[in-house]
């Protein structure tokens, strides 16, 4: 089992700035794939960011390549995202979530069935 934990959301103006954490316990591995996902009302859930440990890749859905940063620190098992220059379409439940397979690849965003463990998720909002 893997537990998966997220903090960090909440409301922010139009233009500003929010960092997410995500912090994970439990049977890991030496190399496997952690990714942002994120989901609004109504809408089908996408893929945000990923990266791996025991890699170095990462990886960006086009809507928010340039404006959000993905990092990670693996001796305290977190990650963060960094969201800058948010816009209103930003608005959505943001979760994290573990492949345990290996690295992160090109297609790891699109494929979320294949991340098994994730967590609750939390609410951001950007308005004006």
């Amino acid at each position: 089992q893997v537990q998966l934990a997220e903090s960090g959301g909440g409301s922010v103006q139009i233009g500003g700035s929010l960092r997410l954490s995500c912090t994970w316990s439990g049977d890991t591995y030496s190399r496997y794939c952690l990714a942002w996902f994120r989901q609004m009302p109504g809408k089908k859930r996408e893929g945000v960011a990923a990266i791996s440990i025991g890699g170095s890749s990462t990886y960006y859905g086009d809507s928010v390549k340039g404006r959000f940063a993905i990092s990670q620190e693996e001796a305290r098992k977190t990650m963060f995202l960094q969201m800058d220059s948010l816009k209103s379409e930003d608005s959505a439940v943001y979760t994290c979530a573990i492949d345990l397979r290996g690295i992160c690849g090109s297609d790891s965003l699109s494929r979320e069935k294949m991340f098994r463990y994730w967590g609750q998720g939390t609410q951001v909002n950007v308005s004006s």
